[in-house]
Order: C-alpha cells, then structure tokens, then sequence
C-alpha cells in the first residue's frame, strides 16, 4: 500500500488547533466556534480520518508556528496522485475540519473521559478545600 500512496510532504497538514473551540481565529482556529470541538488530540483526529477511510500520519515531534507549546499534527490525503478524492464526501481541507470537528466529542476515548470526570468531580468536590473554616482574622 505504500507504495501507491504520493509523498507525505504532499499531504495536507491538520493541527490540532484549526478546530478547537478553545482558540480565537487569531490564535489559529480556522472554523467556526459552534462547529469546532473542545481541546481535540492528534490521536482522536487520527481516529476520526481512519473512519473515514482516509491515509493519515501523526507527526508528534511538529509544533504548531504560532504556539511552539502546542505539540503534534496529523498529515491527511485528500487526493491520489491523479487527482481522485479517495473519499468523494470529502473534497476540501474545510469540509475534512469540519467532518473531524463533529467527530471528536463523539470519540470512543473521549466519551469515557467525561463518564468519569463527572463521578469524580461530584464525589472529590467537597474535599478540595483546606479544612479549616471560620472567619479569616485581621
């Protein structure tokens, strides 16, 4: 299978950042907020692809330009080398981001993380304060 693929210097680059709903469009989100998903992970984008049946690679060791801290990208093939959308309902970088961005929060991963966020935040919320209560004196 390799070798029919074209380089991966060719395919489309997707960070993280293009679709989540965190960043402002200055900071590098490309769609819109009520479209974009919270904090998306190269991984879950990388899922999202492969059930689309689209070749991607995650480059962990790339950071986004505008935020060095932002850590890894996936690279996406839209086309084959003649052209051809291997997915014909994905024709452009926008839609494959929008497509990936109504994705994510439904993630296999992701939806487990919030089952269990919710139990330990009702059970552990009490606990984080100091124990000392009473009036602070001046």
């Amino acid at each position: 299978m390799e070798g029919e693929l074209p380089s991966i210097k060719k395919w489309i680059v997707l960070y993280p950042v293009y679709i989540n709903s965190k960043k402002t469009v200055a900071e590098g989100r490309r769609i819109g907020i009520s479209k974009s998903c919270e904090n998306p992970t190269c991984v879950e984008i990388g899922d999202c692809c492969n059930f689309l049946k689209l070749p991607f690679a995650i480059e962990l060791d790339k950071a986004y330009p505008r935020d060095f801290m932002q850590r890894g990208r996936v690279r996406v093939l839209l086309k084959n080398e003649d052209g051809t959308l291997i997915n014909p309902s994905i024709a452009s970088r926008k839609q494959l981001m929008l497509r990936v961005a109504e994705m994510v929060p439904k993630h296999h991963g992701r939806t487990k993380k919030q089952e269990t966020a919710s139990t330990t935040t009702a059970t552990a919320g009490p606990s984080n304060k100091s124990g000392k209560g009473g009036k602070k004196r001046r």
